[in-house]
C-alpha cells in the first residue's frame, strides 16, 4: 500500500469518529441529573484526538525503525561464512548491492546471495507495508471502542482534550528546545576539537585563511592557515553593502505606505513589495550571477575600473534587494504602532505632516525600527544561497568592494562538500565557522529583541 494512503486511514477514521461522538453526545438527554458537562463538539474532538496521535506517532515510529530491521533482516539472510568474514564497511557495502538488486538498479549480473538477500528484502518491504495500515486501523478501532461507550452526561470530554492538546504543545515545544540545544551542543562540542588543533587566538586574529592541508599521508598540500579575519571582513563587507541598500530603501518605503499612502496605493504597493520575500535565494543567485555581475563588469570598464567576477559588491547588492520586504515590513510595524494620540497631539499644536513624522512618529517608532534592522542585518550575515553563487572562494583581505571575497557561509559549505572525515582542522574549522556565526547572530537577534522591548514600552 503506499505510504500516503497509511497517513489518510487515521484522518478517515478521525472524521468518522467524530461526527459519531459529536451525534451522541447530542442524542443524550438533560434532566434532574444536570445538563451535558461538555459541548457535543469536545467528545467529537477527543474521539478524533485519541485516533490521530497514537497513529501518527506508530506510523512516525514504524518508518524510524524499519530500515533498521530491514538492514538486518537482510543480513540475517547472508551466508554465514560472507556475514563473519566482512568487516562493518564491506557489511555495509553489501547490504547497498541488495538494495539496488532489491530495486532493480544493478549493473552486470549479481552474486546469488545478494539476487536471495534481495527477494528477501522485497518480502520483508512487502509485510511491512502491509502490516502497517493494519495496525493503523486496530488502534482507530480501539479508540473508537474505548471512548464512545463512555460518552455521558457527565463524561468531561472537554477537560480530557484540553488536556490532551496541552500536551501535544508541550511535546512540540520540548522539541523545538531540544533541537536547539542538540544544534548548539554539536557546535560547542566539534568547535573545541577545532580549536584544540588550533589556537583561538590564531583564529580570531590571523590574517590568512587557507584551508588546503593534507588529510592523508600520501597528499601533497600547503601547511594550511586558519586565521579568520579575512573571512570576517567579507563577511561583514558584503552585509554592509546589503544594508546600505536595504535601509533607506525599506525605511522609506515604510514611512510612505504608513503616513502618506492612499489606502488604494497602500494595498497594490505592499503586496508588490512583499512579494520579493517570496522569490527563492538560489534565484537571486542566478540574478546575480547572470545579470548583476555583467553589468556591473560592463559599467566598471566603461569607465576603467577592472571590477572582480565574484566582487563584494554584487552579492550585496542583491542580498540588499531581497532584505527590502524584510525592513519594509518590520518599520511598517513599528511606526503603525505608534498610538493615534501622539499624532493628534502633534497635528493639533500647528505641526504639519512632515513634521509629525519626522519630529514625532519616527523618534517614537525608533525602538522597533533599529530592531528590525539589527534582525535583517543577522539575516545577511548569515545568508548563504546568493553569496555562494556570487561571491569567491579566496579569502581576500581588502576594503574595496571591486575585489573579490568570501564569507563564513561560503567557506562552511565548501568545507563540508564532498566525502569528509571530521578528524583534521579543515573539515572542523566549519564548525569553528559556525559556532562564531551562531554567536554573531545570536548576539545581534537578543541586541535587536532588547531594544524593542526597552523603550517600546514607554508608548503603550
Amino acid at each position: 500500500m503506499p505510504l500516503s494512503y497509511v497517513f489518510l486511514i487515521p484522518v478517515a477514521f478521525a472524521f468518522l469518529a467524530f461526527g459519531l461522538a459529536a451525534r451522541r453526545a447530542s442524542a443524550i438527554p438533560s434532566g434532574e441529573a444536570g445538563k451535558l458537562h461538555s459541548l457535543p463538539k469536545y467528545h467529537g474532538y477527543l474521539v478524533a484526538l485519541s485516533i490521530l496521535v497514537p497513529s501518527f506517532l506508530l506510523i512516525i515510529a514504524w518508518l524510524m525503525l524499519e530500515p533498521v530491521i530491514l538492514r538486518s533482516v537482510v543480513v540475517s539472510a547472508l551466508p554465514d561464512l560472507t556475514r563473519d568474514a566482512a568487516t562493518p564497511s564491506q557489511l555495509s557495502l553489501i547490504v547497498s548491492q541488495v538494495q539496488q538488486a532489491a530495486t532493480g538498479t544493478t549493473f552486470g549480473t549479481p552474486e546469488p546471495y545478494i539476487l536471495e538477500g534481495a527477494r528477501t528484502l522485497v518480502a520483508a518491504q512487502q509485510l511491512s507495508r502491509w502490516l502497517l495500515p493494519v495496525v493503523v486501523v486496530a488502534i482507530c478501532l480501539l479508540a473508537i471502542f474505548l471512548i464512545l461507550p463512555r460518552i455521558s452526561l457527565r463524561f468531561r470530554a472537554r477537560d480530557k482534550t484540553e488536556r490532551v492538546i496541552r500536551g501535544i504543545l508541550i511535546v512540540c515545544a520540548t522539541v523545538s528546545i531540544l533541537a536547539t540545544v542538540g544544534i548548539l551542543a554539536s557546535l560547542v562540542f566539534e568547535g573545541f576539537r577545532f580549536f584544540s588543533l588550533v589556537p583561538l587566538t590564531e583564529f580570531l586574529f590571523g590574517t590568512r585563511w587557507d584551508t588546503q592541508i593534507a588529510i592523508r599521508p600520501d597528499q601533497v598540500a600547503s601547511s594550511g592557515a586558519f586565521g579568520a579575519i579575512p573571512v570576517f571582513a567579507g563577511t561583514l563587507m558584503i552585509a554592509l553593502i546589503a544594508m546600505a541598500v536595504a535601509t533607506p530603501v525599506g525605511l522609506f518605503a515604510a514611512i510612505y505606505m504608513a503616513e502618506f499612502a492612499s489606502p488604494l496605493v497602500r494595498g497594490v504597493v505592499k503586496p508588490l513589495i512583499e512579494v520579493l520575500a517570496g522569490i527563492p535565494t538560489i534565484v537571486y543567485g542566478f540574478f546575480a550571477v547572470l545579470i548583476v555581475s555583467p553589468a556591473i563588469r560592463e559599467w566598471g570598464a566603461a569607465i576603467g575600473l577592472s571590477i572582480s567576477p565574484t566582487a563584494a559588491i554584487v552579492p550585496g547588492l542583491v542580498m540588499g534587494v531581497m532584505l527590502i520586504p524584510f525592513i519594509s515590513s518590520l518599520a511598517d510595524d513599528a511606526i503603525n504602532a505608534v498610538p493615534t494620540s501622539l499624532r493628534d497631539g502633534s497635528l493639533g499644536l500647528g505641526a504639519n505632516r512632515n513634521e509629525t513624522v519626522t519630529k514625532v512618529i519616527l523618534p517614537a517608532a525608533l525602538p522597533g525600527i533599529v530592531g528590525g534592522i539589527l534582525l535583517a542585518t543577522s539575516r545577511a550575515i548569515g545568508e548563504t544561497m546568493i553569496v555562494v553563487m556570487a561571491a569567491g572562494l579566496t579569502a581576500n583581505l581588502t576594503a574595496n568592494p571591486f575585489e573579490g571575497v568570501t564569507t563564513v557561509t561560503v567557506q562552511i559549505v565548501t568545507l563540508l562538500i564532498g566525502d569528509t572525515a571530521f578528524d583534521n582542522p579543515k573539515t572542523l574549522a566549519a564548525f569553528g565557522l559556525g559556532l562564531s556565526l551562531f554567536v554573531a547572530t545570536l548576539g545581534l537577534n537578543l541586541l535587536a529583541l532588547g531594544i524593542v522591548r526597552k523603550y517600546r514600552e514607554q508608548y503603550d
